[in-house]
């Protein structure tokens, strides 16, 4: 058994080989990486997954105080006797207040610290319900790629809906003990429905035939077809080893059964797999993109102090990030440089006859900007107002002529935001005071085909 924690290299070029070659440190390295969800384990998770799904995987659940730790050690025994390798995924949970984990599991299991055949991780559950850590799946995808036979999966003691151990494994132990209550109450909803297999542990204690009895009744109440699985019960004691062998054929017999059933249950997991990394992708993009900073804390504020209701807030981000995916965008004005603001007038204003709108000066372009309206957009005449402008220096290079285009969008951070999701090389990460209050950015011409685009955001 081998545990590292220490979270490998960014660039660990080597490590998927040696993963698959079935290193112990790399897969210690690679869980690391998964566990504290870097870029690199991403990377690493899309090259090994075409390797996986020749592992079966059996999760053990049910309530504290069942045997869990001690029957997955039983059960590890047995199978390396059959020549199997295994991988165990021990889930311990975490302290709200200190926000540790003792992951006391591995403790337990000592007598395989010197087996190769076996590698054993605990995590904790930080946070995360449902009886299983955050990465749980991603940890047992890295177990199977190595080359093991048999992932278990041990869930933290677990209540009656705490059932996420379905949709990790191939096949569901229940665990159940004599004299921890009421056993009706302990099967009820969830955990009594995912049960692929029943186990009453510590039967040699008193009440261990009244419990097999409260779960035969309940299976009786169920209806199943004559090729059904109908889940036995099976007894064992831990602590001696005594019916897990019995327990391992059962869950042969399980795997055993035509293969369309074990299909259905893989793409059940795979459906929550992806719903679960679809939110939490959508939750880091309105995170990283759409919403600014503070902005999500200041919203709750608003939905605490009753100001607006958490549905309202929540298809309003929706609905932000919908538009998101492009930048809509209209013509707001074409800016001109000229180096002579009265010959250009004789043009535009008495030749056209248009309107001039009196000059704004923008002290920090060093530029004096003449409006001149054409329905919804504009022309801007730009004279610079210093040698070293920005203008002077483009009129001294090129001549008098067409600027830049601006582009007026409803929010120019979230325009921002999006171009830079797309490549989109920009002069201005960041929004700055334009004329008339407005906010403004510039669009590097390399991204533009050679034109100087201004986005705008009106005051």
């Amino acid at each position: 058994m081998t545990n590292g924690s220490n979270p490998a290299p960014p660039h660990d070029a080597g490590l998927a080989e040696r993963l698959l070659a079935g290193d112990p440190r790399a897969i210690a390295r690679a869980i690391s990486l998964v566990e504290n969800e870097t870029p690199a384990a991403t990377d690493l998770l899309r090259t090994i997954f075409p390797h996986t799904g020749r592992a079966y995987l059996i999760g053990v659940t049910g309530p504290p105080g069942a045997g869990k730790s001690t029957l997955v050690d039983r059960m590890t025994q047995q199978l390396r006797a059959r020549g199997k390798t295994v991988g165990i995924i021990a889930v311990d949970p975490t302290s709200p207040f200190s926000g540790g984990a003792i992951l006391g599991d591995r403790v337990r299991m000592q007598a395989h610290a010197g087996d190769p055949g076996v590698f054993i991780r605990s995590m904790a559950t930080r946070g995360h319900l449902g009886g299983l850590a955050r990465a749980t799946y991603e940890v047992a995808l890295v177990l199977d790629a190595s080359g093991k036979d048999i992932v278990l999966i041990e869930t933290v003691g677990v209540g009656q809906d705490e059932v996420d151990v379905v949709r990790a494994a191939d096949v569901s132990v229940v665990t159940l003990v004599p004299g921890a209550g009421d056993e009706v109450q302990a099967l009820k909803a969830g955990i009594m429905e995912i049960a692929d297999l029943f186990v009453v542990n510590k039967v040699d204690r008193e009440g261990a035939d009244r419990t097999v009895a409260s779960i035969e009744s309940l299976l009786a109440l169920e209806s199943y077809a004559p090729e059904a699985w109908r889940p036995p019960i099976l007894r064992t004691q831990a602590t001696s080893g005594a019916g897990v062998p019995e327990l391992l054929d059962a869950i042969e017999r399980f795997r055993a059964r035509p293969s369309q059933d074990g299909d259905a249950r893989r793409r059940v997991r795979s459906e929550f797999r992806l719903r679960e990394l679809l939110a939490d992708r959508f939750l880091e993009y309105v995170s990283r993109e759409v919403l600014r900073d503070g902005e999500f804390e200041a919203l709750l504020k608003r939905i605490a102090g009753r100001a607006v209701d958490p549905y309202s807030a929540a298809n309003e981000i929706v609905e932000r990030t919908l538009g998101h995916q492009t930048v809509k965008a209209a013509l707001d004005h074409v800016g001109i440089a000229v180096d002579d603001l009265n010959r250009a007038l004789t043009f535009y204003r008495d030749a056209l006859g248009l309107n001039v709108l009196p000059p704004e000066e923008i002290p920090s372009q060093k530029v004096r900007v003449h409006v001149l309206p054409l329905g919804e957009s504009s022309l801007e005449l730009l004279e610079p107002t210093a040698d070293d402008s920005p203008i002077a220096r483009y009129v001294q290079k090129r001549g008098p002529g067409i600027h830049h285009i601006t582009l007026r969008v409803e929010n120019i951070h979230d325009a921002l935001a999006q171009l830079r999701a797309r490549g989109v090389r920009l002069i201005d990460e960041t929004p700055r005071a334009g004329a008339e209050g407005a906010l403004i950015a510039f669009i590097h011409p390399a991204s533009t085909g050679g034109v100087l685009v201004e986005l705008k955001q009106r005051g």
